[in-house]
């Protein structure tokens, strides 16, 4: 199987790891939650663009790799909404004006989205009977109920798919994780603005956090599921 950090991640690195006994897959549990993070049009465009071209219309988005991405949250999508499994969106909310912080001391462009930008695009846009979660930073724990919903649903194990790899999606497994929620990353079902930070990222979720792997093999662990 091709992982995304070959040929960045060197052999010395992996090797290490892997004498120290990290990257064990600890699979899905028996009542599986589809998380979708930030999947806007402020990370996606309104439409499919390379890079460059879809940061003039928001300088949030990530261009064609989103849409790429898109096209496997929805086949995810699909299976969870056939199996009933719950379906969470935790999503960046606009941005008023006490929400500076350091946030806007760091990437000042993050405050200025117009409000378009903060629709869902309607491939993966929530139904009836999905939880919405706006949040304010990175992780989706971070100051919202999303833990409590979870519980309430007795979600044992996270499928965490959207924006961006290197951000708000590690931040929200690392969290999942130390909630000792099996995390599940498909690795194309993720996206960032950097391909580095992407592959970099899913390596060290691999090793240290959750399963990575294609959305065709995460739809095929799924379906084993009674």
């Amino acid at each position: 199987m091709t992982r995304p950090w070959d040929g960045i991640i060197s052999e010395e690195d992996l090797r290490a790891y892997d004498a120290a006994g990290f990257g064990r897959p600890t699979g899905l549990g028996k009542r599986p939650a589809l998380v979708i993070i930030d999947v806007q049009y402020r990370t996606t465009g309104t439409k499919p663009a390379p890079f460059f071209d879809a940061i003039e219309e928001f300088k949030t988005s990530c261009g064609q790799v989103a849409w790429d991405a898109m096209a496997n949250i929805e086949k995810l999508l699909a299976v969870f909404r056939a199996k009933g499994w719950p379906v969470l969106y935790p999503y960046v909310a606009p941005k008023q004006s006490f929400d500076t912080g350091r946030l806007g001391d760091k990437v000042p462009a993050l405050l200025g989205v117009a409000a378009k930008g903060y629709e869902f695009p309607p491939q993966i846009a929530p139904k009836d009977g999905d939880i919405l979660l706006p949040k304010k930073h990175p992780s989706a724990f971070f100051g919202t109920p999303l833990a409590s919903y979870l519980i309430d649903l007795g979600v044992d194990s996270l499928v965490v798919v959207g924006c961006s790899t290197s951000g708000c999606v590690r931040g929200s497994v690392v969290d999942g994780f130390a909630y000792n929620f099996r995390c599940t990353v498909p690795q194309d079902a993720c996206y960032d603005r950097s391909y580095t930070s992407h592959a970099v990222n899913l390596f060290d979720m691999a090793y240290k956090y959750a399963d990575v792997a294609p959305t065709d093999d995460v739809i095929a662990a799924l379906a084993k599921i009674a």
